[in-house]
């Protein structure tokens, strides 16, 4: 059965990229500070619906606390955290895409190298403490 042909990007995609090139425009008139990051990252997680608003929050803290030289920052319209002005890792809202499950993922630029293959997103359906442990360990290792 052939593929079925799509019109392109999502409402949810081109959103995002809306967003992404307003926070450039914001970027470009303006040099942001650590607080302007993080009120826009804060002001982004107060956005969400619940449950999302709670787990972003938590894990905005975990990050925070885990390597607090990481600058908050918003990334195509979600609370991510940067070094030396490239972002590391980012917070996905299951309601931004409309998926079943949240997503912590990193970048590129994130230090998880482990051979020829690792992951680089996390489904995220509840913080345990194990989990919260884990995201404490992962963001570290990130950051290098």
């Amino acid at each position: 059965m052939p593929n079925k042909p799509t019109d392109g990007f999502s409402a949810e995609e081109k959103a995002a990229m809306k967003e992404r090139a307003r926070e450039l425009k914001a970027a470009a008139r303006k040099s942001a500070t650590d607080a302007e990051g993080e009120a826009d990252v804060l002001a982004k997680i107060a956005e969400l619906p619940e449950p999302d608003r709670e787990m972003a929050m938590r894990v905005h803290t975990l990050i925070k606390s885990a390597v607090p030289t990481l600058s908050p920052r918003t990334w195509y319209g979600m609370p991510s955290y940067a070094k030396d002005d490239k972002v590391i890792c980012f917070f996905q809202s299951a309601q931004k895409f409309k998926t079943r499950y949240s997503t912590l993922g990193f970048s590129d630029k994130a230090n998880l190298d482990d051979g020829a293959i690792w992951p680089t997103s996390y489904a995220l359906l509840e913080l345990t403490p194990e989990v919260e442990t884990k995201i404490t360990e992962l963001v570290k290792k990130a950051a290098g």
